[in-house]
This record gives structure tokens, sequence and C-alpha cells, in this order.
């Protein structure tokens, strides 16, 4: 079989569109929202400190830097593809139109696990903030059930519960969803703020000496574990069949969420650092921490207060998101029907939701939360490669495509933006390497005993090749 022949028909995915089964309920508004909800918050309120304690040291600024240039530039492929090609899928239904089925299939089924397990690190981070909100109150929480088995507990209880409670919340409906996520958002936006104004105060610039303990080689490691803190674009392009006017409206989202967010976590960067030395910033929740190290104890409880609501919108855009990956592929007959099972009441993929949200509850509960990261930014790296080539192929094939948005100077910055996630790749662990590897390996056994023979491509294909034996017989 031609594993690269197979490729879906714009004009199709485009008339199934006019008639899918989701409701378009979200404007711009809420597409900035939620992917500055789905953005910021994993960044500067979970990985920062742990970054900069095991990778990067003050420079941990210059790591953000680095991934928010790449990201850009994906983002820009991102925003055309969204504007000419606006469907739930993602990466996954842009590769399926322009690299065929086999590299979709193997794309959607590494974003499916990467959301999982991104949701899963996120929630990681939130019970950290979580536990410390609580000791504040004089509530000690047994270690052995809010510490994974390799910081000698059992499992972390309060991840676990707040994936499903998110779960839940998302089986209820996108309405409902996205009035909540509006709310966590400029919780979120508030407590960052009041971090920035408070620990302004307290930076002592011999704090960032030395500025680059780890070299070069822990700022470009440090960039590639901080690249998912700008990825939040990418699980909210999912939404593309629940939005009033995506050809308008995603671009706006993806490209107003990336300019304000590379803002926040460069100034945030510099604070945390500047409050803090490095070498203690290697917790869950450096923010608080940094706080009360300098005796700001309220603002401290303020912010675990908000970072306990506001980190819950970046569950809710990853489990969303996952959920809205195994609901096209099952669409496309790449997985079982049951993916893509659309409940009567709530027009929500309720089945693979749940599928998410227990998968993430599990990781969350007894994996560590920089392996999770890193296997989280090994598949948006590889993803975003495929979209950045996607985009010069699509160019060509399908010259005459509307655009509302172009990406400028095509090939040139499509192919900087394949360097530099290929060469952000490269500083990720072999044992990350190994994970990813195992994963698509797995994908490539599903596709070659399911997916080729359910493919509705396959089915197509089936059923012309029969009927034009019957007209020449």
């Amino acid at each position: 079989m031609n594993l690269f022949a197979r490729k879906k028909d714009v004009n199709s995915i485009l008339d199934n569109n006019k008639n899918n089964s989701l409701e378009r309920s979200l404007g711009a508004f809420d597409v900035t929202l939620m992917s500055i909800g789905a953005t910021i918050g994993t960044g500067v309120m979970v990985l920062a400190g742990v970054v900069a304690a095991r990778d990067a040291g003050p420079a941990v600024v210059l790591s953000f830097i680095a991934s928010a240039i790449a990201c850009t530039l994906v983002a820009l492929c991102y925003s055309e593809f969204a504007s000419s090609i606006p469907t739930s899928g993602s990466a996954y239904a842009y590769i399926y139109v322009s690299l065929g089925e086999f590299i979709a299939h193997l794309v959607g089924w590494s974003l499916f696990i990467g959301y999982t397990v991104c949701a899963a690190t996120v929630a990681s981070g939130w019970s950290s903030y979580f536990n410390s909100l609580l000791k504040q109150f004089g509530i000690k929480l047994p270690g052995a059930f809010v510490n994974i088995p390799s910081q000698g507990g059992l499992i972390n209880i309060p991840a676990v519960v707040i994936v499903l409670v998110i779960t839940l919340l998302l089986s209820r409906g996108t309405k409902e969803s996205k009035k909540i996520n509006n709310v966590m958002v400029f919780t979120k936006l508030g407590v960052i703020a009041l971090f920035i104004v408070v620990g302004a105060f307290f930076v002592k610039p011999v704090r960032w000496q030395p500025f680059m303990p780890f070299g070069f080689k822990g700022v470009f490691a440090g960039a590639a574990s901080v690249f998912l803190a700008f990825a939040g674009f990418d699980a909210v392009s999912t939404s593309a069949e629940e939005v009033k006017n995506p050809q308008k409206n995603l671009p706006i989202g993806i490209i107003a969420s990336m300019i304000g967010c590379a803002l926040i976590y460069v100034i945030v960067s510099l604070i945390l650092t500047g409050m803090v030395h490095y070498t203690k910033l290697n917790v869950g929740d450096a923010m608080a921490y940094a706080l009360s190290s300098v005796g700001q104890g309220w603002a401290a409880s303020l912010l675990s207060v908000g970072a306990v609501i506001g980190i819950l919108a970046v569950i809710l855009a990853y489990v969303y998101g996952a959920s809205r990956i195994l609901f096209s592929m099952s669409r496309d007959g790449l997985l079982p029907r049951k993916y893509c099972s659309v409940n009567k009441k709530t027009n929500v993929p309720v089945f693979s939701t749940w599928v998410v949200g227990c998968l993430s509850a599990l990781l969350s509960g007894v994996a560590d939360i920089k392996q999770l990261a890193d296997i989280t930014n090994m598949v948006l790296l590889a993803t975003f490669s495929l979209v950045a080539i996607s985009i010069i192929i699509l160019r060509k094939t399908h010259p005459k495509l509307e655009r509302s948005f172009k990406v400028p100077l095509v090939p040139v910055l499509p192919l900087i933006a394949v360097a530099c996630c290929v060469f952000l790749m490269f500083s990720l662990s072999k044992t990350t390497w190994l994970y990813f590897g195992i994963w698509v390996a797995l994908g490539v056994v599903v596709y070659g005993v399911y997916s080729h023979k359910n493919s509705l491509l396959q089915s197509e294909s089936s059923y012309n090749e029969y009927t034009s034996k019957k007209v020449i017989n």
C-alpha cells in the first residue's frame, strides 16, 4: 500500500463543516481568552522555577525568548491553516490534506497523548499550589496522597481529582465551559499582575549571577522544556468547528495571545529569579514560594488562591483539545466510531472527553512533572515541524484556496520554523526520545491493524474502484 497517497480533499472538509454536529458558540474574544488560558499558567506558574533550577538558571528568560521565537513562526502557519481550513483536529486535519493519511494519523495519535500528558503536567503543578494554599490555613494532607511514587508517596490525589472535575465540566457542554473558562483566565491574569507589582520591589540583581550557570546548552535545554508554555494556540485551533466565523476569529485569537504571553513570560521570569536564587526554585509553586521567601505571605496566599483557580483553564484547554483530536480521527474512520459519538443533549463527544480525562488523571497522579512536560514538548515540536512543512506544500497544491491570513515569506519563514523546532527536539533527553519513539511505533501498529482498513478514504476508494470495474464490465 502507498502510505502517502491518501489525502483528504480540502473542498470536502469545507463542505462537511457546514453540516457539522458541533455548536458554534465561540467568538474572537472567547478564542483569545481560551488561547491565553491554555498558554499562560504552565510556563510562569509551574515550569519557570523547575527549569531555572534544573536547566538554565536566571537565563531561563532567554529560554522563554527562544521558545517564543520558534512558536511565533509556527503560530503564523497555524493562523493560515485556521483561516483556510477551519476544522476540528488542528494539525492532524491540516497534515491530512497535505502530507497524507499515514502521517496525519501519527500526528493525531501523538497530539492526543501530547495534550493528555500536558493536562497531567499542569494538574501536577496545580496540586503544588493547592497544597501550598492548604498549608497556609494549617491544613496538611498526608504525604502519601500528595506525592508521586518517585517522591516517596503513593499518588497525587489532588491532581487526579481536579482533572476528573474538569472532565465532568467539559462533558456538560461548550457554552458552560466557556463561561467558567473566561472567569478562570481573568483570575489568572490578576494574580500574575499581583506577582509582578509586589515582586518587583524585592528583586536583587546579584541573584542573576551567574546568569548562565549551565551555558548555552542549558538555555536551549530550557527552551525545549518550556516550549509547551507557548503552545496553547495549538489546542485552541481544535475548536474551529465551534467558532463563529473561524476564518477571521481564529487567526485573531492565535496571534493576539502569542504577543501578550511572550511579554508576560519575560517579565515574570526575570522577577522570579531576581527574588530567589535559582537553585531554590525546583518547586511546582515557584511564584508563591518566591513571595513567601521575601516575607510577603499575604501576597503568596492571594496568588495561591488565584493560581488554584486560574491554572484550571490550562487543564480545561488541553483536555478539550485532546478529546477533539480523538473526535476528528474517529470521524475519519482512523479510530472506532465510539470516539466521535456526540451526546444529543450537550453536543459534546462525551466518550472521548472521558477517555482523555481518565488517562490524564492517572498520569498526573503518578508521573514526574518534568518528564511529563518533556514528552509533551517532544510531541509538539515534531508536530509543529510538520505543520510548517505542510504550509509550503499546500501553497503549491492549492494555490487558489481562499486564505484570510497568509504567512509572509513562504517558504523561508516555515523552513526557519522547522529548523528551530528540530534544534529544540535534539535538546531533549534520550529518555524522552525513547518514550516518543515507543508511542509513535504503537501508532504505526494501530494504523496497520485498524486505521488503514477502516478509513473513510479507504471506503471511498474501494467504492470508486468497485463502481469503475462495474462500468467497464
